[in-house]
């Protein structure tokens, strides 16, 4: 077995934390669910990691900056490491979403540039 690839199977849990099940070195991934009508109990930002969040299922929304960006399935969101935020399931839907954590300004390459080709 290859020594370059980790693979794990994540079960429908509230929260689900991929850093130490695959030995990331570059990010922190979590996949999270809220049940219809709860909320992330609390606000945060951060020092240096900017957040990708990626809506799987369901819907609700963010409180950003005090701004309320509303959320549904196939949604993509950014957000800066010094916003604050929050985030909610709708009244009558739960919401599941996938959060890459990664440092701000990091990316020195992509698919296209950082690609070796065989």
């Amino acid at each position: 077995m290859s020594n370059n690839f980790k693979k794990i199977n994540v079960k429908d849990e509230a929260r689900v934390e991929l850093h130490d099940a695959l030995d990331l070195t570059g990010a922190e991934i979590s996949i999270n669910i809220l049940p219809e009508g709860a909320n992330v109990p609390f606000v945060h930002s951060h020092k240096q990691n900017e957040e990708i969040y990626g809506i799987i299922d369901g819907e609700g929304h963010a409180v950003i900056d005090g701004e309320t960006v509303p959320l549904a399935k196939g949604d993509w969101l950014r957000v800066s490491p010094a916003a604050k935020r929050q985030f909610f399931a709708s009244q009558h839907s739960a919401i599941k979403y996938i959060c890459i954590q990664v440092k701000a300004n990091s990316l020195q390459g992509y698919t296209a540039t950082d690609a070796e080709i065989m």
